[in-house]
């Protein structure tokens, strides 16, 4: 059998294998696991508690903030805060009290600047492992959400800041991108204008991921236009010399939304004390389609890898560069 290959499964082993094996059933379970969606809800008192678990596995420096942020930013897109958090720290042999003051050090600092209490967790050094691993998971409780299966045909989609931030932190070490990798404010603000039907982190895949896990979720196609696309110019110069494709950059710190059509100005305008939002596309009956530059038109048939994995497991990288 033909060895995985790095990142995420592919979409259809993960429905016939993780979404098909999970365990006991509950009538309390609002939004249940399912292939595009960054985040589950479960029914608690009339309320809904946001949970998400994620991994951070491709980064070394600064591995604690980026493990408190991707979590945190799952539990955003539901337009509420994330409020507390455990952790898993797994540690490579050889690891110190230094690196462990290290890495819960960074969680500290990001928690507090989002206000998330961090609640337990476990940390252990493990077997196999050339450096440490960390898992988050977050969640918080709140009235009412949106979920990336709530996306509707002939919904604008809006990118806030620009395309491969996370990436471009990784790959370069510019700890720029990695000040700007939460979208907590974004979202919650996003939120609250009532315009936005859905919402997703530009995790990994990047924006093209991101567009195409809320298709998924929500049913129906995409039409992305790669001219809009914001991309910085330190991302575009990094994506020219490796090659990479920047809207395949894992970019956590970038948010997709699916906005109500009429609403887009209301949406930018709310969002630009904090960041950009630009219109990319729109949501479409069927099809995933990228309009290239040039115009051409590529149809998507699975989800995009990302570029982050490709370019790690090229000779001239190596984890020293990390």
């Amino acid at each position: 059998m033909k060895p995985l290959s790095l990142g995420k499964i592919p979409i259809n082993l993960l429905k016939s294998t993780v979404l098909e094996l999970t365990g006991a059933p509950s009538d309390k379970i609002a939004t249940p696991p399912l292939a595009g969606l960054d985040f589950a809800a479960v029914r608690v008192d009339g309320r809904y508690m946001i949970v998400s678990s994620d991994p951070v596995t491709g980064v070394v420096e600064e591995i604690g903030r980026y493990a408190v942020n991707v979590s945190a930013n799952d539990v955003a897109t539901s337009g509420g805060r994330p409020q507390f958090a455990e952790s898993v720290i797994l540690l490579p042999r050889g690891a110190d009290a230094t690196l462990v003051k290290k890495i819960a050090s960074q969680m500290d600092d990001e928690a507090k600047k989002l206000q998330i209490s961090i609640v337990g967790g476990h940390t252990e050094v493990t077997p196999g492992l050339s450096h440490p691993v960390v898992m988050v998971t977050a969640f918080g409780f709140v009235d009412q959400y949106v979920s990336s299966k709530d996306a509707r045909e002939g919904d604008t989609i809006m990118l806030t800041k620009t395309a491969g931030l996370e990436g471009t932190a990784v790959l370069t070490g510019d700890k720029r991108f990695l000040d700007g990798i939460s979208v907590v404010e974004e979202a919650v603000t996003a939120f609250r204008t009532g315009g936005v039907h859905a919402m997703h982190d530009c995790t990994e895949g990047g924006v093209l991921g991101a567009a195409f896990e809320m298709s998924l979720a929500s049913g129906i196609g995409f039409e992305l236009e790669e001219r809009r696309v914001p991309v910085a110019s330190e991302t575009r110069e990094l994506c020219r010399r490796l090659p990479a494709d920047p809207l395949k950059l894992i970019g956590s710190g970038a948010l997709l939304l699916s906005v109500e059509p009429g609403k887009e100005e209301k949406v930018q305008k709310t969002l630009a004390p904090i960041c950009r939002a630009t219109a990319v596309g729109k949501f479409t009956k069927s099809g995933r389609i990228l309009v290239r530059r040039g115009g051409g038109r590529e149809r998507l048939r699975a989800a995009p890898e990302d570029e982050l994995w490709r370019v790690l497991g090229l000779p001239s990288w190596s984890s020293q560069r990390l």
